[in-house]
Order: structure tokens, then C-alpha cells, then sequence
């Protein structure tokens, strides 16, 4: 009898000790505070108080771009994101011929915290001047051979980036511009901001790559440009970089920084001795009569007007626009960047080369 009202006792005491297991579990898991993952935005308000601007330089990320262009466009901002903007914040502006979708507008806007423009071009930036003569420039792109001979738009832009990218009226504030294109890609983590090593290092060009002009698209350039030298030679200094883009013979070599990538100090596009330039040029319509790229337009104004030490090369910021890339090389880029120098031999290029001998 003891034995059985023993064990009834035992078994009552297990079912009070199982009931308060399961009751104090429950209390414990209704009021225990898990702890949450930081959102990505939220690791980058972080990140922007751990690297903040030394000042507030008046600069943005710029790029003429199309609606169709969204999926490649976004996968730049992803990378400029983790590789620089997100301690910095500095605004994109979205240029294009036509008004942005919103498909567009959400699809950029949703990757950056920072400020985002959007501004449409005019028709006296992407349209012909009133001297050219359209039937000739649409026989030119009917015949012509070489790459993009056929596109209208294409000389559109190249026009429009010579003279016009840094007149429209949502740069009239900035100070800088970093231009920036559709599917490219950002090996390495940028550190730093280039646009104050600009401003403080008193730098006016900064560029990445350097190739050479396909010459059948340019054929009058260089002697247009040459002339312009002889009819205004109060903006040619002394210290000049000619000899870069010459030959022996004193003819263009055909060296240009390729201008998908450039970071510019904007008083030297709005500078006279820029604007007497491209107006000069503009007046030749080699734009559409031939295909005057914006590169070698750009490339010669630097020529002629600056002095090497107001030129930079980020030789420190791996770049790849489809066709070519960089890749810096040495310990300092070993732990920052994705990319192998031994795939991106463009330190090997003629021009790069030259650079150095300058």
C-alpha cells in the first residue's frame, strides 16, 4: 500500500515538474529579445559614420544613360556602392535623351541612400546645329565602315559629352563629376575619395585607361585641332602634354584617356580656352560628318591646356568597360581588389607606356 501511494506521489511530483518546464520555456520564449541582423543600409549608415567626408565637396556620379540600359546600370551602383559611394553617399545624376520610366527611376533609386537626379536633354544638346547638312551626314553613315558608322545617336552623344554633359543645369553646382557607365565593372575597394585627392592635390583630369583612336573615325581632327592652336595660341601654355599625343612627325598618335572613366575639375570644361575648342569643333562638323569621338576631343583639350602634374592616373582603381580593363598591380592592391594584372595587361599599352616617358 506504502509502495503504491509512493509512487502515485512520484508521479505527481513529474507531471507539476513537466507542466512548469513548459510553462517557463513559453515565458521565456515570448519575452526573450532576439537580437537582429543588420539590414545592408543600416551597416552602411555605419560605415558612413566611420568614414565621414573631410568636406563636403560639391561632386556627383554622372551618367547619359537609357531606360533600356537598367539592368547593366544597376549592376554599376551595386558595385560603386560596396566599393566606394557607401562611405560617402556623393548623389548620382541620370541623364537621357527621353523621359525616365519609373521602372528606371525605382530600379537605380532602391540601391543608394544618397540623393538621386534625374534631368532630360534639350534639343540643342542632342539634335544637329543649325550648319550641318543632314543628307550629307545620313549619306556619311550609310557608307562609312568602321564602328557605330551607322549610328545617329551614337554621334549625338559624342557631341553631347564634348560640350554639353557639364552645362546641363543639374551639374551648374558641382564642382567635379565622375563619370560613370552601364555594365562596367570596380575591382577593388576605393579607400579613399578621389574627389578630394583631386581638390587638395590641385588635379584637373583624372583618368584609367588609355587607348588608341580607331584613326578612320577621326581622319580631320588632328588637323582641325591644329589650326585651332595656330588662331588661338594665348591658350596653349608652355608646359603642355603634346608631346604624349604626337608622333616623331607631329602627327596624332592617336592616344586618348578612354572617357567612360574621368574625373574632371568642371572649371576646365567651362573653362575659354575649352569652349573657344569645342565650338571651333563643333563649327567643323567633324561630330557628324566624320564620327569625332569624345575621348580624343577630350584627350586633346587636355593636351593642349594642362601640364602633366594637373593630370592624375588612378592607377589604383581597377576598371573594366567591355573590351578592356585595368588591374592594379603590387602588394598595396592584394586584399582589395578581384581581379588578376595577368588577364588586364593594360599597363602594356602603348599609351600607358608613354605616360611615363612624358
Amino acid at each position: 500500500m506504502l509502495t503504491k501511494r509512493l509512487l502515485n506521489t512520484l508521479k505527481l511530483l513529474l507531471y507539476v515538474a513537466v507542466f512548469s518546464f513548459c510553462f517557463y520555456s513559453l515565458f521565456v520564449i515570448q519575452n526573450l529579445q532576439v537580437p537582429q541582423r543588420s539590414t545592408p543600409q543600416e551597416l552602411e549608415n555605419k560605415q558612413a559614420q566611420i568614414f565621414p567626408r573631410k568636406r563636403n565637396m560639391k561632386a556627383a556620379l554622372v551618367s547619359l544613360v537609357r531606360n533600356s540600359d537598367l539592368s547593366e546600370m544597376r549592376s554599376t551602383i551595386r558595385e560603386l556602392e560596396d566599393r566606394f559611394n557607401y562611405k560617402y553617399g556623393y548623389p548620382y545624376i541620370f541623364l537621357n535623351d527621353v523621359p525616365f520610366t519609373d521602372e528606371f527611376k525605382e530600379g537605380v533609386t532602391v540601391l543608394t541612400k544618397a540623393n538621386v537626379s534625374f534631368g532630360i536633354l534639350d534639343s540643342e544638346s542632342w539634335g544637329y546645329p543649325e550648319w550641318i547638312d543632314q543628307e550629307k551626314a545620313a549619306h556619311i553613315r550609310k557608307t562609312a565602315k568602321y564602328m557605330h558608322a551607322g549610328s545617329e545617336s551614337y554621334r549625338f552623344m559624342c557631341r553631347f559629352q564634348s560640350g554639353y554633359v557639364f552645362r546641363h543645369k543639374l551639374l551648374e553646382d558641382l564642382d567635379f563629376y565622375w563619370r560613370i557607365e552601364p555594365e562596367v565593372n570596380y575591382f577593388c575597394d576605393i579607400d579613399y575619395d578621389p574627389f578630394e585627392f583631386m581638390h587638395d592635390n590641385n588635379k584637373i583630369y583624372g583618368w584609367n585607361l588609355a587607348p588608341t583612336e580607331l584613326k578612320e573615325t577621326i581622319p580631320t581632327l588632328w588637323d582641325v585641332t591644329k589650326q585651332f592652336m595656330r588662331e588661338y595660341p594665348n591658350h596653349i601654355p608652355k608646359d603642355n602634354l603634346l608631346k604624349w599625343v604626337t608622333d616623331e612627325n607631329g602627327d596624332y598618335n592617336g592616344c586618348h584617356f578612354w572617357s567612360n572613366f574621368e574625373i574632371v575639375n568642371l572649371s576646365f570644361y567651362r573653362s575659354k580656352a575649352y569652349m573657344d575648342y569645342f565650338n571651333y569643333l563643333d563649327k567643323a562638323g567633324g561630330f557628324f560628318y566624320e564620327r569625332w569621338g569624345d575621348a580624343p576631343v577630350h584627350t586633346l583639350a587636355v593636351a593642349m591646356f594642362l601640364s602633366k602634374d594637373q593630370v592624375q592616373f588612378f592607377n589604383d582603381i581597377g576598371y573594366f568597360h567591355p573590351a578592356i580593363g585595368f588591374c592594379p598591380e603590387g602588394s598595396d592592391s592584394r586584399g582589395k581588389c578581384v581581379c588578376d594584372p595577368k588577364e588586364h595587361p593594360e599597363m602594356n599599352l602603348e599609351c600607358v607606356k608613354r605616360w611615363d616617358l612624358v
